[in-house]
């Protein structure tokens, strides 16, 4: 893995921000890890608990957009839990400095066949890394 510096101009200097610190990376790509088990197994409890419990919180679905934690939570609630199982493929976890990250991932349904992608944003909060931001897509056939 390679840290990378980010050049970063605030009030009209230069600062860096550490890219792909491993300490980090290995944080978020076990929150990650978690965010898929709790996924296929439909363990509402801890998907909750992996999304920041705030308004400003997003999901677009495949078919459907979700704004605030409030309206994630329901949809995970109401959500079959059949057919979740997949296969993730293209894995790509960025961390920026010690507080952000983005994953991203492409996911092959296993009972349907059916493609999909899936962006991330996770911060670090005081409760440890959380989303607060996602998007599920599937690719036409």
């Amino acid at each position: 893995m390679v840290n990378f510096l980010l050049p970063i101009t605030r009030s009209h200097s230069v600062k860096y921000m550490d890219i792909n610190l491993p300490e980090v990376v290995a944080e978020v790509t076990a929150a990650f890890n978690r965010y898929e088990t709790a996924l296929v197994n439909n363990d509402v409890a801890v998907l909750d608990q992996l999304f920041w419990q705030s308004p400003h919180t997003i999901r677009y679905g495949a078919t459907e957009n979700l704004y605030g934690y409030d309206a994630i939570a329901q949809f995970r609630r109401d959500r079959s839990p059949v057919g979740l199982d997949r296969v993730l493929m293209n894995t790509v976890i960025t961390t920026y400095g010690y507080d952000l990250a983005m994953t991203n991932t492409e996911f092959q349904r296993k009972e349907s066949g059916k493609t999909g992608r899936q962006s991330q944003t996770w911060i670090r909060t005081p409760a440890g890394w959380r989303v607060v931001s996602a998007h599920v897509s599937l690719l036409s056939e």
